[in-house]
């Protein structure tokens, strides 16, 4: 069975081709919020044969496009359109205030960790925000951190320091930077890297366990290596979560 996995974010999107429990493909693009049905039909039609798809499943945090990807799935997929929300079965309990809260995509990420890593486990996902999910022993998503993302905090800098400028993420030779451009990845990178280490930390204090950790999103390559507390890299985690919850409503 083919299977279209959809991560769609703030700034980007993800999808993926799964056959089975493989991704056989994967692409992103940007997330633009006033696309139609028939943009996303193009849109997709340039990436995949849609009449080979045979169910689609979607994680969205972009309310407005949820009628265009039910327009994708039944004009142009032909097939059952799965949009995880509540009232879908995850096999993970949301222990949240209000369940309707938390972004699909941070379930589908607690999913996938659940089943690739065990429990209890953190998520830390570098997207428009830095999300950290917790799952706790008992396999429960018990809730999490939400901080600025990367892209989202080096944007501001630069709209409000005039003398800044936009630098490439990338890690910077040495800590102690002798040039401006140096100085901002320097700070992106190691800033970023403490920020993690220390809400870990603290995450692990309150479960009272070592909770492993696994990493996703698009700047995890960037920041992984330079904190202490990240375990794992794992880029298609929420795709996978997708996947796994899409199954899991097919029983």
């Amino acid at each position: 069975m083919a299977l279209l996995a959809i991560d769609v974010g703030n700034t980007q999107t993800v999808f993926g081709l799964f056959e089975g429990e493989e991704l056989r493909e994967h692409w992103r693009v940007a997330t633009e919020r006033n696309r139609s049905g028939d943009e996303l039909g193009a849109l997709y039609g340039n990436f995949l044969d849609l009449s080979q798809i045979d169910g689609v499943a979607l994680a969205s945090t972009v309310p407005q496009l949820h009628r265009a990807y039910e327009e994708l799935a039944k004009e142009y997929v032909k097939a059952e359109l799965l949009e995880l929300g509540p009232g879908v079965r995850t096999g993970v309990p949301v222990r949240y205030d209000d369940p309707r809260e938390v972004g699909p995509d941070r379930i589908a990420n607690a999913v996938a960790a659940v089943a690739r890593y065990g429990a209890p486990c953190i998520v830390v996902d570098f997207g428009t925000s830095t999300n950290f999910d917790v799952v706790s022993p008992a396999g429960e998503y018990v809730g999490g951190v939400l901080a600025p993302g990367i892209e989202v905090s080096m944007d501001a800098l630069f709209a409000r320091a005039a003398r800044l400028f936009k630098v490439d993420f990338a890690e910077p030779e040495t800590v102690i930077a002798k040039n401006t451009a140096s100085s901002l990845q320097s700070g992106l990178v190691y800033g970023f890297a403490g920020q993690v280490d220390g809400i870990v930390a603290r995450i692990r204090d309150e479960l009272g366990v070592e909770a492993q950790t696994v990493a996703t999103g698009g700047l995890a390559d960037l920041i992984v290596p330079h904190a202490r507390t990240l375990d794992a890299i794992d880029p298609f985690l929420t795709l996978e979560g997708v996947r796994l919850v899409w199954e899991r409503n097919r029983e």
